[in-house]
């Protein structure tokens, strides 16, 4: 069973394509005696700009697993939005600061955010995320980077820089396993040579990457690193989307097209190559897999 806020967009359409949700009241924070027992509550830093659909692509990866899990919206103190409505974002997001103050929870996932051109220091949120960033051993389990999520937190904490790319890395891309300790293996969850989507400028300075005290749980043929994690799993970094539905990348393909901007069609993503004839959602398997992955190592925490 999935529990969201009772106002959060996904709702309907989660219902609609036959997942068990519940809910709680959109502006509270569920307590452990407000759920059913062993219920992970999940602190989710939604910080892409249309933030209904990352709602759904990771609603739909947490209601996809056998654990019960509370997805809990969290924003940035202070923030404000353009391409989301800021009376919905303040209905259903909760300020970091009031969940902090409220214990601990199981996991926490930071997204990624359309500012892959910037440095760092110039992302008007920077201090606040390094905050976040700063107590998220101490607030969760485990914590989920996901693509500019993942370099940001690569760079804050083990000084990993970034560079551009000569071209958009755009497409479905093969990713190899490596051999890694028990404790955080993705050996025997995900397949050799898995499917992930990218959609990426700038990719992770690997010579420092593998300097890092982190494990690479798996390299990827579109950038180099794709899945690195501490030894203890309560850091994970994933540099692609799994989580991306089935027509993003189309969506975003078109968007740039209609815009007259450099794009190229998404490498290995439409059936026989052909936009025509459809969309080869290849990678929904592995989403699954590695998001029940990750809830494991919340939950061991629980």
């Amino acid at each position: 069973m999935l529990f969201i806020p009772d106002t959060l967009a996904p709702l309907t359409i989660l219902q609609s394509e036959g997942y068990a949700v519940s809910t709680f009241a959109a502006g509270s924070i569920p307590q452990t005696a407000d759920l059913p027992k062993d219920t992970l509550r999940i602190l989710f830093l939604n910080i892409m700009p249309e933030k209904e659909r990352t709602e759904l692509d990771i609603a739909r990866m947490m209601a996809a697993q056998h654990y019960d899990v509370a997805l809990l919206p969290m924003k940035i103190e202070g923030q404000t939005y353009k391409t989301t409505a800021q009376e919905y974002v303040e209905q259903n997001y909760i300020d970091y600061a009031d969940y902090a103050a409220h214990g601990h929870y199981d996991g926490l996932i930071i997204t990624g955010a359309p500012v892959e051109h910037m440095p760092f220091e110039e992302v008007r949120y920077w201090p606040r995320l390094c905050r976040i960033m700063d107590d998220s051993a101490s607030l969760a389990t485990s914590t989920l980077f996901i693509c500019w999520g993942a370099q940001a937190g690569l760079y804050h904490f083990y000084g990993v820089e970034k560079h551009g790319l000569d071209a958009k890395k755009f497409g479905i891309f093969s990713e190899d396993l490596l051999p890694a300790p028990t404790a955080i293996s993705l050996e025997g969850i995900l397949p050799q040579g898995f499917p992930m989507p990218h959609s990426r400028h700038t990719a992770i300075d690997e010579g420092l990457a593998r300097q890092a005290p982190l494990h690479t749980l798996a390299q990827s043929e579109a950038t180099g690193t794709a899945i690195m994690a501490n030894a203890d799993g309560s850091r994970v970094f994933i540099t692609g989307h799994l989580e991306y539905a089935a027509d993003t990348l189309d969506r975003e393909y078109h968007r740039d097209l209609a815009k007259n901007l450099p794009i190229t069609m998404p490498e290995n993503y439409y059936i026989d190559n052909d936009p025509n004839k459809g969309i080869n959602f290849a990678w929904n398997d592995s989403a699954r897999r590695f998001y029940g992955y990750w809830l494991g190592l919340c939950r061991r925490g629980s």
